[in-house]
């Protein structure tokens, strides 16, 4: 991760709290948004985006219950955002999107593309479970008690999220419609 500073708005001075947030948050909300888009850069931008935003307005109030929990989700919706478009601006791309792979470097890319075009059409809650248990490593209950649901709807929608990930990418590689 390069270093990032946090930019001033011209109209605010950076508050101590803020800062501090920034500061203890920071890593979350990067390795959340690297993990959704693949790409460093993209998860850069989710970052300042978030703090630049939080600068220029007043914070709301999920944010000042639980910056943590406010922030992931920020993540989480900025990050599938750039997925999103980034996917529509692929179907417009030439007919190399339409020749078979073969066995080289570039089918893993191949592979994560479909995972990540995948995981872009799940609900953002859903994307929110998956990202808190498999590049987080949070347990049910840890992801229960920091997103107040029961550790039962964490499970159900972890094996549901899953469930359509596969199909998801099962239809991807066959050429199906998703």
């Amino acid at each position: 991760m390069s270093t990032i500073a946090v930019p001033r708005a011209n109209t605010k001075a950076l508050t101590p709290d803020l800062e501090a947030i920034f500061r203890e948050h920071s890593r979350l909300v990067y390795r959340t948004a690297y993990s959704i888009t693949g790409s460093w850069q993209d998860a850069e931008d989710v970052l300042q985006t978030i703090f630049v935003r939080l600068l220029e307005r007043d914070q709301p109030l999920e944010f000042t219950k639980s910056p943590g929990a406010y922030l992931y989700r920020a993540a989480v919706n900025a990050s599938l955002n750039i997925v999103q478009t980034r996917e529509r601006r692929n179907v417009t791309d030439g007919v190399e999107s339409l020749e078979v792979p073969t066995k080289t470097p570039e089918v893993d890319d191949d592979v994560r593309r479909r995972l990540l075009d995948a995981i872009a059409q799940l609900h953002p809650k859903a994307v929110e479970i998956l990202i808190l248990h498999y590049e987080h490593n949070f347990s049910d209950a840890q992801i229960a008690k920091m997103l107040g649901k029961s550790r039962g709807t964490i499970a159900v929608t972890l094996y549901r999220a899953r469930a359509r990930l596969k199909k998801l990418m099962l239809s991807a590689s066959s050429g199906g419609k998703r």
